[in-house]
């Protein structure tokens, strides 16, 4: 278990080398546990968070089941995308925090690209 943790920690590590959010082009930031999946547009320049969206949110949390998986994901992907579609936000860079490209992260990426977003 201490190898998988610290591979993911070694791959955030590498990610966040590379991406950051501007206020151009912001950071679309992932993060997943085993009953939720979050999702925040950040500016890294501020450092503000400027639109949010998991499965814990209000149009989400009424649904029933469980809400750790791929279709509760892609629901997220494309709340998270109308969201910063509203705010003027078009372009983003995906920061998968670590987490290997396939799953839930995936499904939330392919949700946002259908909601509007480009990355």
């Amino acid at each position: 278990m201490v190898v998988k943790e610290e591979a993911k920690k070694r791959r955030h590590k590498r990610i966040r080398k590379q991406v950051s959010g501007t206020p151009d082009k912001p950071r679309l930031s992932v993060y997943r546990s085993l009953n939720n999946i979050y999702g925040q547009v950040i500016d890294d320049t501020k450092g503000h968070t400027i639109v949010s969206a998991s499965t814990i949110d209000k149009e989400l949390k009424a649904e029933k089941g469980h809400k750790g998986n791929v279709a509760t994901a892609k629901k997220v992907g494309q709340l998270i995308a109308s969201r910063a579609v509203k705010a003027g936000i078009k372009k983003v860079v995906f920061d998968r925090s670590g987490y290997k490209y396939h799953g839930c992260i995936k499904s939330l990426a392919e949700g946002a690209r259908e909601g509007g977003l480009e990355f």
